[in-house]
C-alpha cells in the first residue's frame, strides 16, 4: 500500500477533530447550562492546571484545598506558570494579575456553593472521591454540574454517591492540564444530555479538544496505553532492554518511549514500600530508590539536568528478575508488537460502545499521548498496515497470553478486507470495505 501524503493525513486529522466534537444522537438545540463560576477541588499540579484553563478564558474559579500550606503552594505554582508565560512574551505582564484575580483560594468545600461546575481533582482513590461527591451533593446548588477528573475509575460508582447522578460527568484533563489539548468527556449511564452538551461546548471555550467516551477502566487513552505497557514489559522478559524499546518508539515518531515516560511520571505511582504488584521489575527498582527522574534514576540514570542514559544497575535488576538472555529485535518489529495491542484494544473499545467512532480514538492519541501527527493516529496507521497483518501479530501474541487474544471485529476485518476507520459501535458498518 502506498504511504499517504502529508496533505492526506493533515486533511484526515482536521476532519477527525471536527467530528469528535459532534455527539451522535444529541439534539443540537439542547439548551446549555450556564457556567459563570467554576470550582476546583485540589490545588495540586492537576487542580492548579485545570484552574488556569478557566481563569485564562475569563471564567472565575474557586479552588479548594484541605491545608493552607498546600493551598498556598498550589496558588504560587499557578502564579509562577503565568509569570513564566508573560516573561516569554505570550501575553502582557498585566495579564498575570488579571488572571490571578479570577482565582479565589478556599479551605472549605462550602465555598463552592455558588459554582455552576465543580471539578474534583484529588488523587485516584474511589472511597475519597465518593466521600467528596456525597459532600457536594449537599453543598452544590441545584443544576450544578459535578465532574470528576479521574483518569480511570468508574464514574457511575462515583455518581452513585449523590442523589443527582444526571448532573455527574467525567472531565479527564491531561497533565500538564494548562498545556495539553485533550479532554476526555466521560458520559456515565445517567449523565443528562444537557450536561454532555455543556461540557463539549465548554471544552472549546477553554481551548481543549473534546472527545466523548464511555465508562470503562482507563476510558480510551489509558486503556490502550495499558495494553502497550503490558506488551512492552513482556519484551523485557524476551531479553530486550528499556532503551531498545524506547528507541524503536521514538524512531517511529513519539517524543518519548514507554520507559522514558514512566521515569518522567515516577515509578512509584500506585506503589508503596514493600508492595508486591504485577510488575516486579518496577517494584524492585522502587525498593532500590530508583523511582524515576525525581530520584536521579529509574530505568535510566539521570544527570543534574535530567538527561537520561541507559542504567547498568537497572539492567542488572531486569536480568535478575527475567532470567532472559540478551536479545535484539528490529525496531519496526518492536513497534508493531507494541502498536498492535493498542489497536486491538481500540477495536474492543468500539465493540463495547465506549467511543463514538474510530477516528475519535486517533484524536485522543494525537492530542493526549503524543502520537506522531504524520502517522494520523493508531487507527489510521493500522489501515496503512492492514487488518490481516495486525491480526497475525495479535494471534501470535494471544497464543502466548490469552489476554492479548484478537478482538472478534479484528478477525472480521481481516476476513472481509475491511478498514479500521469503517468500524462502528458494536462492529462493522454495512459494506464497510476499503
Amino acid at each position: 500500500m502506498d504511504r499517504p501524503s502529508l496533505t492526506d493525513v493533515e486533511s484526515y486529522v482536521a476532519r477527525a477533530t471536527r467530528e469528535a466534537a459532534v455527539v451522535e444522537g444529541l439534539d443540537p438545540a439542547t439548551a446549555l447550562r450556564p457556567i459563570n463560576r467554576v470550582g476546583i477541588i485540589g490545588a495540586g499540579t492537576m487542580g492548579g492546571g485545570i484552574a488556569m484553563n478557566f481563569a485564562t478564558a475569563g471564567i472565575p474559579v474557586t479552588i479548594v484545598e484541605t491545608a493552607q500550606e498546600a493551598l498556598d503552594r498550589g496558588i504560587a505554582l499557578v502564579r509562577k506558570n503565568y509569570q513564566n508565560s508573560a516573561d516569554k512574551g505570550r501575553f502582557p505582564q498585566a495579564e498575570v494579575e488579571a488572571r490571578m484575580a479570577r482565582i479565589t483560594p478556599a479551605l472549605d468545600l462550602d465555598a463552592l456553593a455558588d459554582c455552576d461546575l465543580i471539578i474534583e481533582a484529588v488523587f485516584e482513590n474511589m472511597d475519597l472521591k465518593k466521600q467528596i461527591f456525597a459532600r457536594l451533593d449537599a453543598i452544590a446548588k441545584p443544576g450544578a454540574i459535578l465532574a470528576t477528573n479521574t483518569s480511570a475509575l468508574d464514574v457511575d460508582e462515583i455518581a452513585s454517591a449523590t442523589s443527582r447522578p444526571r448532573d455527574v460527568i467525567g472531565l479527564h484533563f491531561f497533565s500538564p492540564a494548562n498545556v495539553m489539548k485533550l479532554l476526555e468527556i466521560v458520559r456515565a449511564d445517567e449523565t443528562a444530555d444537557d450536561v454532555v452538551a455543556t461540557s463539549m461546548e465548554l471544552a472549546g471555550k477553554i481551548g481543549k479538544v473534546p472527545v466523548l467516551v464511555g465508562v470503562c477502566y482507563g476510558f480510551v487513552g489509558n486503556r490502550m496505553l495499558a495494553a502497550r505497557r503490558e506488551q512492552a514489559n513482556k519484551l523485557l522478559y524476551r531479553g530486550l532492554m528499556p532503551w531498545d524499546i524506547d528507541a524503536a518508539i521514538t524512531g517511529f515518531g513519539f517524543k518519548m518511549g514507554p520507559y522514558q515516560m514512566s521515569d518522567l511520571a515516577g515509578l512509584d505511582i500506585g506503589w508503596s514500600k514493600g508492595a508486591k504488584t504485577a510488575n516486579p521489575i518496577r517494584d524492585a527498582l522502587c525498593e532500590k530508590g530508583r523511582r524515576g527522574q525525581k530520584t536521579g534514576g529509574g530505568f535510566y540514570d539521570y544527570d543534574a539536568a535530567r538527561n537520561g542514559s541507559p542504567s547498568e544497575e537497572a539492567a542488572a535488576v531486569i536480568r535478575e528478575i527475567t532470567g532472559a538472555a540478551p536479545a535484539t529485535l528490529p525496531p519496526e518489529e518492536i513497534v508493531e508488537m507494541l502498536m498492535a495491542p493498542m489497536v486491538n484494544e481500540a477495536v474492543k473499545i468500539l465493540e463495547e460502545n465506549k467511543a463514538q467512532r474510530p477516528s475519535d480514538v486517533d484524536v485522543v492519541w494525537l492530542n493526549g499521548y503524543g502520537f506522531p501527527a504524520s502517522k494520523g493516529g493508531p487507527m489510521y496507521w493500522a489501515d496503512q498496515v492492514g487488518a490481516a497483518r495486525i491480526l497475525a501479530r495479535m494471534e501470535a501474541l494471544g497464543a502466548e497470553d490469552p489476554a492479548f487474544a484478537p478482538a472478534e471485529s479484528l478477525r472480521r476485518l481481516a476476513a472481509e478486507g475491511g478498514r479500521f476507520l469503517d468500524l462502528e459501535l458494536g462492529g462493522l458498518k454495512t459494506g464497510g470495505k476499503g
